[in-house]
C-alpha cells in the first residue's frame, strides 16, 4: 500500500493515466474493460482506505475521466491526442511529487511530444466542407510521410537524454551481440527517455517498455527481480524482439509498428488493406503508433545519422 498518498487529485490522476496508453495492447477496450482496469490499477497502487473515503462527487468526476479517456483510446485519428495535452501536463507533477508514482511520470513525459505534434497537426491539417444535411466529416490522419518530416523538425535540435550518456554504449554492445543493428537502442528514448524505472498503467516497464508476457516469451524472468527493469537483461529481450519482428515482417518500419501496436494488429491491418508496407497502414493503425515509428525514425536519424530504410536486417 502506498501511505503516502494523500492528495485526492493523485487519486484522480492514477485512474486518468489508467486509461490513457493507446499502443501496447492488441485488445479493444469497452468500458467495463476501461473501468475494470482503472480499478486494477487502484487496487495495486493505491491505499484502500484512502479510495473508500472519497466523496460521490469525485467517484462521478472518476467516471467522467474514464469516459473521455476511453473515447481517446478507442479513436483511431492522431489528430485527437491533442485533447490530452493540458491534462497530461497537469498530471505529471502530482505522479512526480511521490516516489511511488514516479515511474508513470517517467513514462508519461515521454509522450508529452505526441500531445505537442498532434496539435500541431491538427493546426496543419484543413478542415474538409461539410456536407448539407450531414454530420461534419472527420479529418484525416496525416500521412506518415507528413508525420515523418514533423517528428524531424521537432527532434532536429535536441540534444540526447543525460541519462543515455552513461548505457549507450553498453545497450550498443548487447545489441550488437544479439546481431540486431546497435542504432535501434534509441527506441530507449522514445519509450523511456532512457529511464529503467519507467512504466506505464498498463503494465509495460523498463527501458524498453515490455509487457509482462512478452517480456516471459523473451526469456525474461519477473520474479524475485523484474528484469525488464534492468538493463541488460531488458536490452537483451529487446533486441530480440526487434529481431523477431523483423523476422516476421522484413522491415523496420513494420517492426516497430508491431513492437508498439502488436504483431496481430500490424498483420491484419497489412491484410485488410492487402499492402505490405508500413505508409500502406500507418494511418489505419492506432494513434500512439502513427505517432510512435516516425519518432523512432526521427530519433535515429538525429542520433546516429541513418534512417530505418538504411539499417540492415537482423544477422542470423
Amino acid at each position: 500500500m502506498i501511505d503516502v498518498l494523500k492528495s485526492r487529485g493523485l487519486v484522480l490522476a492514477g485512474l486518468m493515466l489508467t486509461v490513457t496508453v493507446v499502443g501496447q495492447q492488441e485488445v479493444e477496450l469497452d468500458v467495463s474493460q476501461v473501468i475494470q482496469s482503472a480499478q486494477a490499477w487502484a487496487e495495486e497502487n493505491l491505499d484502500e482506505d484512502m479510495l473508500r473515503s472519497l466523496p460521490e462527487a469525485d467517484r462521478d468526476q472518476v467516471g467522467k475521466i474514464l469516459r473521455q479517456f476511453q473515447d481517446q483510446l478507442l479513436n483511431d485519428y492522431v489528430l485527437d491526442l491533442a485533447a490530452l495535452k493540458e491534462t497530461a501536463k497537469s498530471v505529471l507533477p502530482l505522479l512526480d511529487a511521490h516516489p511511488e508514482t514516479e515511474p508513470y511520470a517517467a513514462w508519461l513525459r515521454t509522450r508529452l511530444d505526441y500531445f505537442d505534434v498532434a496539435e500541431e497537426l491538427r493546426q496543419q491539417v484543413p478542415v474538409l466542407k461539410p456536407v448539407p444535411g450531414q454530420p461534419p466529416p472527420p479529418r484525416l490522419n496525416p500521412s506518415s510521410a507528413i508525420e515523418r518530416k514533423m517528428w524531424e523538425q521537432k527532434l532536429s535540435q535536441r540534444d540526447r537524454p543525460p541519462a543515455a550518456n552513461p548505457i549507450v554504449s553498453k545497450l550498443k554492445s548487447i545489441f550488437a551481440a544479439e546481431r540486431v543493428p546497435e542504432q535501434l537502442v534509441w527506441v530507449a528514448e522514445v519509450e523511456s527517455g532512457f529511464n529503467p524505472c519507467a512504466r506505464s498503467p498498463a503494465g509495460a516497464g523498463g527501458l524498453f517498455q515490455l509487457m509482462p508476457g512478452t517480456a516471459k516469451d523473451l526469456g525474461l524472468r519477473r520474479w524475485p527481480f523484474d528484469q525488464r527493469y534492468q538493463i541488460e537483461p531488458s536490452a537483451q529481450g529487446a533486441a530480440r524482439y526487434l529481431k523477431r519482428l523483423h523476422t516476421q515482417f522484413g522491415d523496420w518500419r513494420l517492426a516497430l509498428a508491431a513492437y508498439n501496436a502488436g504483431a496481430g494488429k500490424v498483420k491484419g491491418v497489412l491484410e485488410r488493406k492487402r499492402t505490405r508496407s508500413f505508409d500502406g497502414i500507418a494511418t489505419a493503425l492506432p494513434a500512439e503508433t502513427q505517432m510512435f515509428v516516425p519518432k523512432v525514425e526521427a530519433t535515429i536519424l538525429r542520433r546516429e545519422g541513418i534512417s530505418l530504410a538504411n539499417l540492415l536486417p537482423p544477422r542470423k
